[in-house]
């Protein structure tokens, strides 16, 4: 499994033109590439804790990006100590949960983590003096080797462990979680020379979406605090440029750690025999709707890549049915062959893996503070609530996502659609809550 930290769908796989992403592009020719996948959730500890525990966030459970799998669920298994008590070896390297010591045990030995932390500035000048807890600027090109980065040193250790792991003679599952690209956007220079200054264009919806009501408005807090970037307002054009530039290396070289990983799976002998399931925590806004960073549940926010590689289906297909993280814990169950917990919320994604037309689901959710969002096939609607989303309704938000796909202007929350999305959202929270039970 690789988990891959603030990944939005730009690859090359998914037919963005501006992505250097041939490892990634490799990965999803060997399986189904899920073109409309969803976290549950646009935090990464929360959406990491909702995933790993197959369960929906609520406003009470999976809030934050400190959120702790083993406080929120303590009552039920997590994937990873399911597949431990039916003999698998269980190993962490890297970002899997937020917290490296969470669920610990569902792990057969210690979660591995790099010691330097997951910032590694190599420029003096970006480095801030000891004691200083301040964050230095938003990216950095410096003309260093790879291993000096966190990512190259998280793929070297699980390199290693799946070469130890191949010797033995036990199923394993190895959770191997990349910290690019989230911020700061650093990386070796020779991954910001695939993407050229003069080729990075700004998003053309820099704009709140027209009508929407300013609830959903949300202050991209988390890129302010990088050295340089304004504390209210907008960027810069240049800053948004070398942002987008920023996010495109750091992908570029998570990429190249991907490959890798498959060099090692294909050298090692495991690649006819090993389920690969890769995702992004969540999506990432870079300027569209004048946003940055996640924490929203527009579409760019909530939408990442998912690639899902089963040995003996047939390679590179994709799959346009909409889908969401809850669905991967089942869906490993069933192709590891280990009976699903009685408590897992979402829908195996085995039937689709086999037939990428299968039916499965009318609809995803989503939420975020005080918001929870339905995502059909046609529309999505936002509704915000006070008490963290659990009281009283304090505006409604609707996209018609065929005549709008990039959510410019919503709807009126009172057009015919926004009924029938409602009684969905409504009948989805009862079903998180234990209030109602999901149909199958």
């Amino acid at each position: 499994m690789i988990a891959v930290d603030d990944l939005r769908p730009e690859l090359g796989c998914y037919g963005a033109a501006g992505a250097v992403t041939p490892h990634l592009d490799r990965l999803a020719a060997r399986g189904v590439r899920f073109d409309r996948a969803y976290c549950n959730i646009a935090v990464c500890g929360a959406s990491r804790a909702s995933l790993l525990k197959g369960l929906w966030p609520t406003p009470e459970r999976f809030r934050s990006f400190d959120t702790r799998a083993d406080v929120d669920a303590a009552d039920v298994p997590s994937l990873p100590l399911v597949l431990k008590r039916h003999g698998y070896t269980t190993v962490s390297n890297g970002k899997v949960y937020h917290h490296r010591d969470d669920d610990a045990d569902a792990w057969s030995e210690p979660p591995w983590r790099p010691g330097i932390g997951g910032i590694s500035y190599q420029l003096p000048e970006n480095k801030s003096p000891p004691g200083d807890a301040g964050r230095g600027p938003p990216w950095e090109e410096a003309d260093v080797p790879d291993d000096r980065y966190v990512d190259h040193q998280i793929c070297s250790r699980s390199i290693a462990d799946l070469e130890r792991l191949a010797r033995a003679d036990a199923p394993f599952f190895l959770a191997c979680g990349f910290a690019k690209p989230h911020l700061p956007f650093v990386a070796p220079k020779k991954y910001w020379d695939l993407h050229p200054a003069d080729s990075i264009r700004l998003p053309d919806n820099p704009r709140f979406p027209a009508d929407l009501s300013p609830a959903f408005r949300y202050e991209w807090g988390e890129l302010r605090h990088y050295r340089g970037v304004p504390a209210a307002g907008p960027v810069s054009d240049d800053m948004a440029r070398s942002l987008i530039r920023g996010y495109r290396a750091s992908v570029s070289f998570m990429d190249a750690q991907v490959g890798r990983l498959l060099d090692a799976l294909d050298r090692l002998g495991l690649a006819e025999n090993t389920i690969v399931v890769l995702w992004g925590d969540h999506g990432w806004q870079l300027g569209e709707h004048g946003m940055w960073c996640k924490h929203t549940n527009f579409e760019v926010a909530t939408r990442t890549p998912l690639l899902v590689i089963a040995p003996g289906g047939k390679p590179g297909r994709s799959c346009g049915r909409l889908v969401e993280f809850v669905d991967i814990y089942p869906t490993l169950c069933d192709l590891c062959g280990v009976p699903r917990p009685g408590h897992l919320q979402g829908k195996s994604l085995v039937s689709l893996l086999a037939d990428v037309a299968s039916p499965h689901k009318e609809a995803i959710f989503t939420r975020y503070g005080n918001v929870d969002a339905v995502r059909t096939d046609s529309h999505r609607l936002l509704e915000a609530r006070g008490r963290h989303g659990a009281g009283e309704l304090l505006a409604r938000g609707l996209f018609d996502l065929e005549a709008d796909p990039h959510e410019n202007a919503a709807r009126a929350a009172a057009a015919e659609p926004a009924v029938a999305l409602g009684a969905l959202l409504e009948e989805h929270r009862r079903v998180r809550e234990g209030r109602a039970v999901a149909t199958p």
